[in-house]
C-alpha cells in the first residue's frame, strides 16, 4: 500500500518530515543559489517538472520528442499554468544560465533541448530528499533504493510531473499557501518558517517560530528586504503569522495555516509515494515490496 493524501496529512510525524525536507532543499540551496532560488516559485518547479519529464522522455525514434518549446507550451498551457511568453522566456533563462543545452544539431526544428548536470543532480537530489522525508514515516527504504537503482529516477520523476499536473489541488494551492509560494523566493522563506517549526508545540494554537530578521533573511536568500516585508505582512494580515511583540522582532505560525500547508504537501507526497511503487514494481518485480513498509 502507498499513502494517501488523508494519511499523510493526519500522520503524526508528517510536520516533522516536512521540516526535514525544507532543511535538505536548504542545503541544496547553499550548494547552488541561483539554481535553487531560480525554481523557488511553484509556477518554476510547476515549469521544471514539466521540462525534465519531457526530457526524460526523450525516445531517438521519435523526433519531435523531448524537451522543445512546442510540447512544454502544449503541457502547461493546456492546465492554464503559465502563458506562451512565460515559458518562452523561462527557457531562454535556463538557456542563459546554462541549466539547459541544446541538443542534437542546432539548426534541426523543432530545437530539442536537455537538462545539464547541475540540473540534473539538482532534480536528484529533489526526488531524493522527498523520498527521504517519506521513509521518516514509515522507516521505508525509498532513497537507499534509488541510490542504488539510479535507473529508478528516470521512470518516477515523468509520473511525479504529469500526475502533478493533472492534480489540481497540488497544481493550484489553497490561496494563503499561494501567499509564498506564488511569488519570487516565496518558496525558500516557506522552507525556512517550517524548519523553525518545534515538533512538541504542534498541539498549540500558535507556534512559536523564533526571532525573524527580515534584513538578513533577504539577503540570504538574494531578495528584495522590501518585497520579504510586505510578504510578511501579508500572511499576518491573513492569519498565517503573528507577530509575538510590539517591536515585531519574534513570531508564530497558527496551527491551521500550518495544517493547511501540511495538507496541500500531502498530495504531492502521496504522487510520489504511488510513482516510487510503481516505478519499483517495474524496475524490481517483486522483491521491491521490501523497500518499503505498508502504510
Amino acid at each position: 500500500m502507498t499513502f494517501s493524501v488523508d494519511t499523510l496529512a493526519k500522520h503524526p510525524g508528517f510536520v516533522a518530515a516536512l521540516a526535514f525536507l525544507a532543511r535538505q532543499l536548504q542545503g541544496q540551496f547553499d550548494v547552488n543559489q541561483r539554481l535553487t532560488r531560480f525554481l523557488a516559485s511553484h509556477q518554476r518547479w510547476l515549469l521544471s517538472q514539466a521540462g525534465f519529464a519531457l526530457h526524460l522522455e526523450y525516445d531517438p525514434l521519435e523526433p519531435s520528442s523531448g524537451l522543445t518549446t512546442t510540447r512544454l507550451k502544449e503541457m502547461v498551457i493546456s492546465v492554464n499554468a503559465a502563458s506562451r511568453n512565460t515559458v518562452l522566456n523561462y527557457l531562454d533563462q535556463l538557456l542563459s544560465y546554462r541549466f539547459i543545452r541544446l541538443a542534437g544539431d542546432p539548426g534541426r526544428r523543432p530545437r530539442r533541448f536537455e537538462a545539464t548536470e547541475a540540473s540534473t543532480a539538482a532534480m536528484f537530489g529533489w526526488l531524493s530528499a522527498n523520498l527521504a522525508a517519506l521513509d521518516l514515516l514509515d522507516m521505508g527504504e525509498r532513497a537507499a533504493t534509488m541510490q542504488a537503482h539510479p535507473d529508478l529516477f528516470k521512470l518516477i520523476q515523468p509520473r511525479i510531473a504529469r500526475q502533478c499536473f493533472e492534480n489540481a489541488a497540488w497544481r493550484d494551492p489553497p490561496a494563503r499557501v499561494a501567499m509564498f509560494l506564488w511569488t519570487e523566493a516565496g518558496g525558500l522563506v516557506m522552507d525556512e518558517l517550517i524548519t523553525r517549526i518545534d515538533p512538541a508545540t504542534l498541539n498549540d494554537p500558535l507556534i512559536d517560530i523564533g526571532r525573524i530578521d527580515a534584513r538578513a533573511m533577504a539577503a540570504h536568500f538574494m531578495m528584495s528586504r522590501t518585497h520579504l516585508q510586505r510578504l510578511l505582512r501579508k500572511a499576518v494580515d491573513g492569519r498565517c503569522l503573528v507577530w509575538n511583540d510590539d517591536k515585531k522582532t519574534t513570531m508564530s505560525i497558527s496551527r491551521d495555516y500550518l495544517d493547511e500547508y501540511a495538507g496541500w504537501q500531502a498530495e504531492k507526497f502521496a504522487i510520489v509515494d504511488e510513482a516510487f511503487a510503481l516505478a519499483s514494481q517495474a524496475l524490481l518485480g517483486p522483491s521491491a515490496a521490501r523497500f518499503r513498509h505498508s502504510a
